[in-house]
């Protein structure tokens, strides 16, 4: 898995993000978008997956669109991910957008090493996803949320639960001690991929 280092490397913060084959240059723009909502000195880390749909997903599930089903195969992933989070001194978040904002939430569930979650837009109508989050005890403080408002508003029947999902995930971990906040954007699914996650990730930085 390749690693792509942006902003100060001698930095504090890491932000860990997940990206989809080459798409790494958008993360400049993000960068920057970052830098003027948050006061804080960071690297970001955006590690390359190769198959979205597999490597992010936290178990096997069956196509909810098109053909391509999910491979289940989060925990390498994740794995790779601890490997890179080793150093004491520093502090890590994670977060990213659609499969890898979930993916986000997943791994905080499984590791300490995350002091806080930017999902953005995050596929929460994954199967059995809700059920999880029900079931485990999240292992950071801080978690962003945030959806478009016409995300919900669409015809495939498992991802219309997206809102639903959300607003569930806010008030359980809410619940459950979390400083949580969901945010609503305009738009569906695909507007501003790179504003929402800076946003995420902005949040989480600026909260105590």
């Amino acid at each position: 898995m390749q690693i792509f280092e942006f902003g100060n490397k001698e930095a504090e913060i890491v932000l860990i993000q997940p990206v989809m084959g080459s798409d790494t240059t958008p993360t400049e723009k993000e960068i920057a978008r970052i830098r003027e909502n948050s006061t804080k000195d960071f690297c970001l880390a955006a590690f390359r997956v190769n198959d979205w749909n597999t490597d992010l997903s936290p178990w096997e599930a069956p196509p909810v669109f098109g053909k391509d089903g999910f491979g289940g195969k989060a925990a390498d992933t994740l794995g790779e991910i601890e490997r890179y989070c080793v150093d004491p001194a520093k502090t890590y978040y994670i977060g990213g957008y659609s499969l890898a904002g979930l993916f986000s939430l997943w791994a905080a569930y499984q590791s300490d090493r995350f002091c806080g979650v930017a999902a953005a837009s995050p596929s929460v109508w994954f199967p059995g996803f809700s059920e999880y989050m029900e079931e485990h005890p999240i292992q950071c403080g801080k978690v962003y949320l945030s959806l478009g408002d016409k995300e919900e508003k669409v015809k495939n029947p498992v991802m219309a639960t997206v809102g639903e999902r959300i607003r569930a995930a806010c008030e359980l971990l809410k619940s459950r001690d979390v400083n949580c906040t969901l945010e609503w954007n305009e738009g569906n699914h695909f507007k501003d991929p790179e504003l929402r996650t800076a946003k995420a990730f902005a949040w989480i930085l600026e909260q105590p």
